[in-house]
């Protein structure tokens, strides 16, 4: 099934995204005020692991269609957002690296990403805003010290992911946080989809598209460290917990390696997609100047 988190104007909500073929742009069942007051975001519906319990009350809801509704970030307030660095290898080459022995990791927080739909913002102190497509992982149940063999139990589903960065000032040091985390420069989204609609998210593949024109294609299958070994990895450091998003890394083909380099304007539309889950689409804007 597909879980959104949506704002219809008075609050943000959270609903089940279905009949994408029969509505427009796909619609939605809104989670009743009853779940709300008690689960008021997807984070908490899935700490409770209260998701059967509230199904038959989703699905009872009407569909309406996402039209007037704004998407927010799947899990508006992850506890925390990590993210891999390097992991494709065709990125590992074109970024100049050699293979890792464990995972690139850093931090993204939540205010650097929007819903689907949203615009991200190039910031008024760099032009060098680059494309990174992802696959991002929303952890369904506390993993602490778990194996690889046991990883995919803990994951409540899947969900595209655009890690913008800001490429001058990621290269300031051998650290990646100040690229990766100015306002608005990321996405997460449309949807949630869960694990039984993706048994093996190596079987998926990823397309990043600028305008149109493909720029990232790979299949999830050529990662150098497995959806499996990241969550074993960052378990082990830390106590996963429901409602952490973990983003698996960008396939080659990003704008800071190509001659010349492809950086992101505004005007430009930027789209992240990934078999079985969808579409994930922003249009770029410039931040705007201080008065």
């Amino acid at each position: 099934m597909k879980l959104a988190s949506v704002d219809d104007g008075k609050n943000l909500s959270w609903g089940l995204i279905e009949d994408l073929e029969q509505v427009p742009d796909g619609g939605v069942r809104l989670a009743p005020a009853t779940l709300r007051t008690r689960f008021p975001d997807l984070r908490s519906l899935l700490a409770a692991g209260a998701l059967p319990e509230a199904l038959p009350a989703l699905r009872a809801a009407p569909v309406q269609g996402v039209a007037g509704l704004r998407f927010a970030p799947v899990i508006p307030n992850p506890s925390r957002i990590l993210c891999v660095g390097i992991n494709y290898l065709k990125h590992i080459h074109e970024m100049g690296r050699e293979r890792p022995d464990y995972p690139t990791l850093f931090t993204r927080f939540p205010d650097t990403l929007v819903g689907h739909g949203e615009s991200i913002v190039r910031p008024r102190i760099s032009t060098q805003f680059d494309y990174e497509g992802e696959l991002a992982i929303v952890i369904g149940k506390t993993a602490r010290y778990v194996s690889a063999a046991s990883a995919l139990d803990h994951v409540a589903g899947y969900t595209c992911f655009l890690d913008g960065s800001i490429r001058d000032w990621q290269r300031h040091t051998t650290q990646f946080t100040p690229g990766k985390n100015f306002p608005a420069t990321g996405g997460c989204g449309p949807w949630l989809v869960t694990t039984d609609e993706v048994p093996d998210p190596a079987a998926l593949r990823l397309e990043t598209r600028v305008n149109g024109e493909v720029l990232q294609e790979a299949p999830v299958s050529d990662l150098c460290f497995g959806v499996r070994r990241i969550i074993e990895y960052c378990s082990h450091f830390c106590a996963l917990n429901p409602g952490d998003v973990i983003a698996t890394g960008t396939p080659g083909g990003v704008g800071f390696a190509r001659t010349p380099p492809r950086w992101l304007e505004s005007g430009d539309t930027v789209e992240v997609e990934i078999s079985g889950i969808g579409i994930l689409r922003h249009r770029v804007t410039d931040e705007a100047t201080a008065a």
